[in-house]
């Protein structure tokens, strides 16, 4: 057994043995397990997709005389102003509500959102800031219209409630009618599939029963250092679960923070789906300690060893009906059979970026310039999904 106080000053002296998953997987092909446990201290797991429950905290600073926001637009994009005087939350899938180019004609508003904001001042870009003050004895101001940029502003931070499912799924369309998805457009009558796990390279995927990540994990979180800070909304552990304890579709989720100010625009994106709305893209990327050979073993499941279940979007119900499970390695070949009809078959997420996160975050490693920490409390495992129709 290793502990992660050793690997670290390994880590710090430059003297760590890192691989990304993918090369951890070939690695066991190669090797074994026992072998490959000794050749490995860090295993650097990646992903890019849409993770549209994100957002971002704000403090704009207090203005002259000061103002008690009340409703706060950016960029026509509306903030939730419910907190201290001049501290916003941007919700990521935020419809922009006005256009603050054509603010008084009948221009269609533009295909943005919140996480085309946050975008914009993560890249260094100006934003626009229209507010409506509450009036009280330490807050005179009614109004407030201005710009701000990431250097103009106190904090600027992502809180992610939902992040990093543990698995997700397909979604089909069985109907007569095109449907418009947070996956995309779903063609008639099982035209296309479309799925947004990167699959067996997948962080959690290769971590089932949350054994290595925990509240106070480190990791790479849209181009900076970030952390895990609580279970994500729709945790749901619970999921059922093949043999190798990988689950059949959506399982466990985490809430993630970062320092926006140190984040990049390669790795945090806005991005609009047609007649949906706005989503995020995001790169996140999760480094995990080889403290023993079973770490190497869970990380060694393969795309065929993972299933999802193929959903049918053209039920307007909360549990639609599935055409059973598919696994990954059918997903990537790009065309899976459902009731004999082959159909074609795309991903949200990209493999490429996923990759390159998780090479990034191995070489911020070997450079000495990421160190692992030690979880303060576990994730929880006893949760259940529930539903406002009491549905479990």
């Amino acid at each position: 057994m290793r502990t992660i106080e050793e690997i670290n000053e390994k880590i710090l002296d430059k003297k760590a043995n890192v691989c990304t998953i993918e090369e951890l997987k070939a690695k066991v092909k190669k090797l074994g397990i026992k072998k490959t446990y000794e050749k490995v201290d860090v295993i650097c797991t990646g992903t890019f997709e849409p993770m549209e429950s994100s957002g971002a905290i704000l403090n704009l600073g207090h203005t002259d005389p000061p103002i008690k926001i009340r409703e706060c637009w950016l960029d026509g994009v509306p903030a939730y102003a419910g907190f201290g005087a001049v501290d916003l939350y941007l919700g990521a899938t935020a419809h922009t509500s006005y256009n603050p180019v054509h603010d008084h004609d009948n221009s269609p508003l533009p295909e943005k959102g919140g996480s085309h904001v946050i975008e914009n001042l993560i890249a260094g870009k100006s934003v626009t800031v229209k507010a409506i003050g509450q009036v009280t004895d330490c807050y005179p101001r009614a109004s407030f219209e201005s710009s701000i940029s990431i250097e103009t502003i106190n904090q600027f931070y992502l809180y992610n409630p939902r992040n990093l499912y543990q698995n997700f799924i397909v979604g089909v369309n069985g109907g007569d009618r095109q449907l418009y998805t947070y996956l995309g457009p779903l063609l008639p009558r099982l035209g296309n599939a479309v799925y947004s796990s990167i699959g067996a390279m997948s962080p959690l995927l290769n971590d089932p029963n949350l054994e290595v990540v925990g509240i106070g994990t480190k990791i790479f979180l849209g181009g900076a250092q970030g952390m895990i800070v609580w279970e994500g909304t729709q945790h749901f552990p619970l999921q059922k679960r093949l043999p190798n304890d990988t689950p059949i579709g959506p399982a466990s989720t985490l809430a993630l923070i970062g320092d926006a100010k140190k984040m990049s625009p390669e790795w945090v994106r806005g991005c609009y789906f047609k007649n949906y709305g706005p989503s995020l893209m995001l790169g996140v990327g999760i480094p995990f300690p080889v403290l023993s050979e079973k770490i190497i073993e869970r990380c060694a499941v393969q795309d065929e060893d993972i299933v999802a279940p193929v959903v049918d979007f053209s039920i307007p119900r909360r549990v639609r009906p599935s055409f059973g499970l598919v696994n990954y390695a059918q997903l990537k070949h790009g065309k899976i059979k459902i009731e004999g009809q082959t159909v074609r078959v795309a991903s949200v997420a990209s493999m490429y970026l996923s990759n390159k996160v998780a090479q990034t975050l191995k070489q911020w490693i070997e450079e000495g310039n990421f160190t692992l920490s030690e979880a303060v409390a576990p994730l929880p495992l006893d949760r259940t999904f529930v539903s406002q129709d009491g549905v479990i």
